[in-house]
């Protein structure tokens, strides 16, 4: 089994709604920002949302802001990204990162929605909206 696993993508028609769920298997949301990542095709990777580890800080790409919310179960280590009013533009396979929220020297990382500062990675799920 994976660190971490997304499901919840699928077809849909522009208008409608997806949950995508990222459950991480190994570690504590605690200790972790998790990120949700999209990439279509030909276009580079982008940060779609994030939360940090005490889910007080959030981050939202401007073409989604009002229409996504992200959020998070510690309990059952699961990270949900709610979709609604999806747009053709949104089509793209969506992943979900974890990255540890200390340095090596164990200061505190600052939070951030960089894919480059993400450690771990899903394998990702595809939304398509199309009618």
């Amino acid at each position: 089994q994976s660190l971490i696993e997304e499901s919840g993508g699928g077809s849909v028609q522009p208008g409608e709604s997806l949950r995508l769920s990222c459950e991480v298997t190994e570690f504590t949301l605690q200790d972790y920002f998790i990120g949700w990542f999209r990439q279509a095709p030909g276009k580079e990777r982008e940060g779609v949302s994030c939360i940090s580890d005490s889910g007080n800080s959030t981050y939202y790409t401007d073409s989604v802001k009002g229409r996504f919310t992200i959020s998070g179960d510690n309990a059952n280590r699961l990270v949900y990204l709610q979709m609604n009013n999806l747009k053709p533009e949104d089509a793209a396979v969506y992943y979900c990162a974890a990255q540890f929220r200390y340095y090596d020297d164990l200061t505190r990382r600052p939070f951030s929605c960089n894919d480059d500062d993400y450690d771990y990675w899903g394998q990702g799920t595809q939304v398509t909206v199309s009618s």
